[in-house]
């Protein structure tokens, strides 16, 4: 289970183009004795997409996040969130 599914915490994230743009923690997962942080965007999301990103060290022992190159460690990641996310919501609770 995600260590934490539904905080409150924000992240400013800058691209690569300079532009900063807010999230919103939806959950960390630890794998492999790495990190994964499940974000969401807080403006423009009417769709529910949600990024992941992986917590790694910087030259100065600073965590920093960045995105995950390899397809075979996304897609594993991306499959354990989902499962996780989506099991959070209850839709036969809209049902009743």
């Amino acid at each position: 289970m995600a260590e934490e599914l539904f905080g409150d915490e924000i992240f400013t994230l800058t691209d690569e183009e300079g532009n900063e743009n807010q999230f919103e923690l939806l959950g960390s997962h630890e794998m492999n004795g790495r990190t994964y942080l499940a974000l969401v965007p807080l403006e423009d999301n009417e769709e529910g997409d949600y990024v992941i990103l992986k917590v790694e060290n910087d030259i100065n022992n600073e965590e920093i996040l960045v995105t995950i190159d390899d397809d075979e460690e996304f897609d594993m990641i991306a499959n354990i969130f989902d499962n996780e996310l989506f099991d959070e919501i209850d839709y036969d609770e809209d049902q009743k």
